[in-house]
Formats: structure tokens, sequence, C-alpha cells
């Protein structure tokens, strides 16, 4: 098995391929001068499908698929992902694309703050009218990148259940397949507001679970690190030990629902990691103790990781450790393949890296 690795970035596409997880072989730009928020490596089924997100300022946004590993990609025409024309909106932005818990169903995230359901591997898409069309969305204001949905996490076993959620509105979940939708937020904290514990309008940056524990999830906001015990229904801050409580990533490791990595900065006005020493903090029992890694990684470093620019592979289905992949604003890009104790440079000087995937293919 290969591993391979999609860089998404404000100009292409770039497509890693490795056999160690420690010297690759790019290929790119695919899609050149075009941004692309989102990407996915869809390994269910006979063979992998690869999904981006693309945003071309001459032809608008795009989900574009691959069926041979990047070598050809098709795409719908008109574009697979619009808004119906009452909704009075059109997509900026595809910032999410993630494999759904029924055969064939993936789901997107766009700006503005809009859910769509595939049914067709990410061929075409259809808007989720009931979180569209939901009594506080013309509250949800635009966070400092935009008015995004950017995280979605299906249940593994309750097909009707997904949690999204958004910069700014907060946490979002339903229970009936996307015919209703309830805000999640309980402890989480909006300091920007004269009441800072609001129902909604919290600015979460990145939310994350572990498919053999859903019930266990993880956030990172808008200065705050939390876990939570039932699914969303409360949350607990957990950033006691890291040098800052803003980030953008949260990552679970793809083998055990307590070890979580962050990838802090300073503040929400100074977006760098402390004192300029990028590292990445792991904790192994659930956010209650950390511990930073960072060997292998520059000094100084002055880049922010953005949120779907820090990922886990697969390579613990395959009985290897978890291979570990960030890429910063600046156009670097770093794997590792032991858990996060060492890292190797993949690239430099690329566009500024918007998403990252990995996945290991035959």
């Amino acid at each position: 098995m290969d591993a391979m690795l999609l860089i998404g970035t404000r100009k292409g596409l770039w497509i890693g391929r490795s056999t160690d997880r420690t010297s690759w072989k790019l290929t790119g730009p695919i899609f050149p001068m075009t941004a692309v928020y989102s990407a996915c490596i869809d390994t269910r089924g006979s063979s992998p499908r690869l999904l981006v997100g693309t945003m071309s300022e001459h032809w608008g946004p795009q989900v574009s698929w691959s069926d041979d590993l990047g070598e050809t990609w098709s795409e719908k025409q008109g574009g697979g992902i619009r808004f119906p024309e009452d909704a009075g909106a059109a997509v900026e932005q595809v910032w999410q694309l993630t494999p759904g818990s029924r055969p064939d169903e993936v789901w997107a995230g766009t700006q503005p703050s809009a859910l769509f359901r595939s049914t067709d591997r990410g061929e075409t898409f259809e808007l989720v009218r009931p979180l569209w069309d939901h009594p506080h969305r013309p509250n949800w204001d635009a966070g400092y990148g935009g008015q995004a949905i950017h995280t979605i996490v299906p249940h593994p076993t309750d097909l009707e259940r997904v949690t999204v959620a958004m910069s700014t509105g907060g946490v979002y979940r339903t229970e009936d397949g996307g015919a209703s939708w309830a805000p999640h937020n309980v402890g989480i904290k909006a300091y920007f507001f004269p009441d800072p514990w609001p129902e909604y309008g919290q600015c979460v940056h990145k939310v994350a679970a572990h498919p053999d524990r859903p019930e266990q999830m993880y956030a990172q906001n808008h200065h705050g690190v939390y876990r939570s015990d039932d699914g969303g229904d409360s949350w607990t801050s957990i950033a006691d030990g890291l040098p800052s409580d803003f980030g953008f990533p949260i990552v679970v490791h793809p083998a055990n629902p307590d070890t979580v990595y962050v990838f802090p900065l300073v503040a929400d006005s100074d977006r760098m990691p402390p004192g300029a020493q990028p590292r990445v903090w792991r904790s192994d029992d659930a956010g209650r103790t950390w511990r930073d890694l960072g060997k292998g990684l520059p000094d100084p470093y002055y880049a922010a990781v953005m949120r779907d620019a820090f990922r886990a592979d697969d390579a613990t289905a395959y009985g290897q450790p978890a291979g570990l992949y960030l890429g910063g604003r600046d156009g670097s890009v770093f794997a590792s393949a032991d858990e996060g104790e060492t890292w190797d440079e993949v690239a430099t000087h690329l566009p500024d890296v918007m998403c990252v995937r990995a996945a290991m293919v035959g």
C-alpha cells in the first residue's frame, strides 16, 4: 500500500505519493489558479474516489471527482452543487466534503453556511433545506474567513444523526435525517458577545470525533478547546496545559479516541505559533494532559495552519502507526509517520495551503 496525500491550495491541487511516508513525489498543480478549500479520499467500495471542492473566479464553484487516483477528473456540467433558485443565494465556496454513513452518501458544507447531500458519491448534491430555512440562520454572522459550514460529522451507526459546525453559528445536530436541527453549544464560550454563553453564535473552528466512540467529541473554538462526552449536548474545557487556547484544527487519532492533537496559535489578533515555535500538542487522555511535539518542524515559523490543513491517515487499519499531515499558510507541508513524534518536509513554497487529506491506497 502507498500513502496518498491531497494538498488543496488557493491556486490548485497537489497530489503526493509515498511508499514510506517520509519521502514523497508530488504532482501538480491540478486545477491551476483555482482555489481548493476541500478534498476527500473516499475509500469505501471497491476503489477509492477522490473528491475536491474548487472555486474558479471564472467558472464558479464545482465538485470534481477522480476514480483513477487523480489521473483523470470528471465534473457535472453546470456545476454539481448549486442552490435552488428560490433560495436566493449562490455557493461561494465548498468548504467541506465528507463521506456519509450510508453507501454512496457524501455531505458538503458551503459558504454561505449551507449543507448539501449527495447520494451518488459526490456527483450531484441537493440542499438540506430545513437547516437553510432554520430561524437562527439570519443571525449566523461571517467570521474572519467567511460564513461557512466547515465541519460535518455523520454518526457511524445512527444514520439519522449528523452534527455540523459553522463559523459563526456554532454546533448544530439533527437526529431525524436533516428534517430538524437544534444548536448544541452548552459550555462553549463566545467571548466576543455581551453574553458569552449564548445558545448559538459561537465561532467553532473545528469538531472531530472517533467512530468507535461517537459520543466523545472534541472542538477547537475561537479561543477554547473542548470535549463533549454526550455527543455534543454539553462541552467542557480541556485547554489547561496548552500554551494557547486559540487555533483552527483538531484531529483525533484514527485508532484511539482518547488521543487528540491541536496546533495552537497565540491569539485571534496574533495568528502565529507561540514564540514562533511550531508545535503539535498531543493528549493521550482525552485532553486532561498535553505534551508538545515538534522534532523536524522549522524554527522559527510564523505561519498558521487552517482548520482542514491538519489530518491523520488510515494507516493503523493496515498495522502501521498513524500518519499525520499539516500544511501552513506559507505553502509548507509536513508529514509524520510516527504519530507526531518526528516530522519530515513534504513540500515548500506551495501556495497558501487550505486543506490536506491522506489515506493508504493500492
